[in-house]
């Protein structure tokens, strides 16, 4: 018997719709019944691609045994924590403050009204069992002590990331920046890249910061540490050598074992990343990875309207990595006699190089180079034969039982993905990537905004609110957009959604924004986000989104909230540096200014992806043959022009990109007129 899950839209709510546990969505007929009964509340979280949730629920939530139990004593609500991350971010505080740590599944238990009173993550079916009697038999006979633990807990997930804001006129300094990275850097592992821990992420944001802070700031160490890290995670199992793309983290030291499920906002991520270090460095592995990711996302990721889906599950057939793994008698019955270089090169072993599921994870130790000279052939047989032998083994694994798809398409992922396309445009200039972006900006156009309002599932037919990453990650790629095209539409665009996130997000009275718009769902806490993780806060990426559109629009408004939110997270960066790199990152551009480049004229895209061969991540790009921005006014030629400007002051124009590069590489004595 399905319970009240079955006509969910979201895959994961789904997976529970036949479970014994008479689980409700989140809503009012299960707070409702909750309060009628005076009845706890469980609060049971997860999402599609979760590894440990699928564990819980075999041996938890599909035995009749535990269901019962749950459902005489509780009120049980599923919620996919990527459909409401307002709920999740309330649950996932409060248990975070009870035990220290979080993590999914995320079980937390709640009085009638909401307010948590215990919680934590995966249970054993026994403790499980186990905790249940004694939360019921606690309710029961001690309500009193119950309530004192949800106010005292309620109170503590309100004052949580309340920041006071730091009123200052300081100017932000190189030494600043130096003070936050030269502590951090103490815990970069400098052999096999990422931190000095297991597992390892790959928390793109970080590195996107180090590797600004290198070019900016002349920094080798912080220049090697990006280098080893993007190559040991390319060369890792973390990566999928076969088919593209990413995993979500290596359970070990080394990238080699990875948590198998793939997810849309890692891999947006790490194209943006692989294309800037691409841009810096050169390396063509960091290009491959791009354009290999990219092809993952095209043909497992997107949806025949344009949109992107969420995730793919770590586990098929009920085995994490069964998809992707394959032993050396599979391999060699696959390639022939071509398997022998294959399985030095991807580092196959008879016993299998993941030893405790006898069976191999595909790797590199070797560069190109390197591996072809200790095998006597040259690098181009070599990556032709593998080539060839890894067109076999995708079409080989091509026809197995593919993990699960949670075709969910979020709003603010799909603005991470836009914005992944636009870099990768601006750095390969491949007209397909290109295309790729305005698709997806047409679809989140289309489908995902209404009203004036973005809508965050697309084709959910239940509330579907957007909230403040939605706006933060969709803005920021409709402006890689306009970057891209000089199509201004793209920023108006952008400048609509900014102003309503602005009304209905922003606390004048702190100066940082809600996660959740005044008109959303009432919930127990209005929380903020401000600390990067695995994605960049959505308030780090408003920052962000306001200092660049306060460049373009001449917008001293959105200048003067842009640099209140620096101000106020500024202090605790220097605590604890990894969880704001996104936040450094707009420090760097404070620090060093923001070049404002105006390319005006008939050859205005041709000379703009000239420009993008340069590294300069401290920079907008604006112009096209005809605009309505304030920098472009006065600045319409029948020649095409490059204006390289700084703080609404612009050098002399040139018309070769050669000479633009040299005035940002030494704005101070390039002799210039005001413009």
């Amino acid at each position: 018997m399905a319970n009240r899950l079955k006509d969910q839209t979201s895959p994961y709510l789904l997976q529970h719709a036949n479970n014994p546990v008479d689980w409700y969505p989140w809503g009012e007929e299960a707070l409702s019944r909750a309060r009628a009964e005076n009845k706890l509340i469980l609060v049971s979280i997860g999402y599609s691609a979760c590894h440990w949730c699928h564990v819980m629920e075999h041996e938890s939530f599909e035995n009749e045994q535990v269901a019962s139990v749950m459902n005489e004593h509780f009120i049980c609500i599923k919620i996919d924590r990527e459909v409401r991350p307002d709920i999740d971010q309330i649950y996932m505080n409060a248990v975070q403050l009870m035990t220290g740590s979080g993590g999914w599944p995320l079980n937390c238990f709640c009085l009638p009204d909401q307010r948590p009173i215990y919680g934590g993550t995966y249970f054993r079916k026994q403790d499980w069992i186990s905790l249940l009697h004694n939360l019921a038999d606690f309710w029961k006979n001690k309500p009193g002590e119950a309530e004192e633990y949800a106010v005292r807990l309620t109170e503590g997930i309100r004052q949580s990331e309340q920041l006071i804001p730091v009123k200052s006129s300081k100017e932000f300094t190189t030494e600043d920046i130096r003070e936050i990275f030269e502590p951090w850097k103490r815990s970069f592992d400098m052999v096999e890249g990422g931190y000095n821990r297991a597992p390892k992420f790959p928390l793109p944001n970080n590195w996107q910061f180090i590797l600004r802070y290198a070019h900016l700031m002349n920094d080798n160490s912080a220049h090697v540490a990006v280098n080893i890290t993007l190559e040991k995670m390319a060369f890792g199992g973390i990566y999928d050598h076969i088919g593209g793309g990413f995993a979500r983290y290596s359970v070990d030291g080394q990238w080699h074992v990875p948590h198998f499920e793939k997810m849309l906002y890692d891999n947006a991520q790490l194209v943006s990343l692989y294309a800037e270090a691409y841009q810096y460095t050169g390396k063509l592995l960091y290009k491959q990875v791009v354009y290999e990711t990219l092809g993952f996302i095209e043909r497992e990721m997107t949806s025949p309207e344009g949109g992107f889906y969420s995730a793919l599950d770590a586990d098929s057939e009920g085995v994490e990595g069964k998809f992707y793994t394959f032993t050396k008698d599979e391999i060699q019955s696959i390639l022939g006699d071509a398997a022998e270089i294959f399985n030095i090169y991807y580092n196959i072993t008879n016993e299998g190089n993941w030893t405790e599921e006898r069976t191999n994870i595909f790797l590199r130790k070797y560069d190109d180079a390197d591996l072809a000279a200790k095998l006597g052939k040259t690098e181009e047989d070599l990556l032709r034969d593998i080539h060839d032998a890894k067109r076999k083994i995708f079409a080989a694994r091509s026809v197995r039982i593919r993990p699960g798809l949670d075709n969910k398409i979020l709003a603010s992922w799909n603005g991470m993905m836009l914005r992944a396309y636009t870099d990768a445009y601006r750095v390969f200039a491949d007209d397909q990537f290109l295309q790729c972006a305005l698709r997806s900006a047409e679809f989140i156009k289309r489908e995902l905004y209404r009203e004036g309002n973005l809508i965050r599932v697309y084709g959910s037919r239940d509330r579907s609110d957007a909230f403040l990453d939605d706006y933060a990650f969709v803005i920021d790629g409709l402006t890689g957009l306009y970057e891209s095209t000089f199509d201004e539409k793209w920023l108006d665009f952008a400048r609509r959604l900014t102003d309503h996130a602005i009304s209905d997000f922003y606390d004048e009275e702190n100066g940082l924004f809600f996660y959740t718009s005044s008109k959303s769902e009432e919930l127990i806490a209005r929380k903020r986000e401000i600390t990067d993780n695995v994605t960049s806060s959505s308030n780090s990426v408003m920052a962000h989104n306001l200092f660049r559109s306060g460049h373009f629009f001449n917008n001293e408004y959105y200048l003067q909230i842009s640099d209140q939110m620096a101000r106020t997270v500024q202090p605790h960066i220097i605590k604890y540096p990894p969880g704001y790199s996104n936040w450094a990152s707009l420090l760097l551009f404070k620090i060093f200014g923001i070049f404002e480049i105006a390319i005006t004229g008939s050859e205005a895209q041709q000379k703009r992806l000239e420009l993008e061969k340069y590294y300069v991540p401290n920079k907008i790009l604006l112009g096209g043959s005809t605009g309505t921005l304030p920098l472009l006014q006065d600045k319409w030629h029948t020649e095409t022009k490059v204006y390289v400007c700084q703080s609404r002051t612009c050098l002399l124009p040139v018309t070769e990109v050669a000479d633009a590069i040299k005035q940002i590489n030494n704005p101070s004595t390039t002799p210039g007129s005001q413009d």
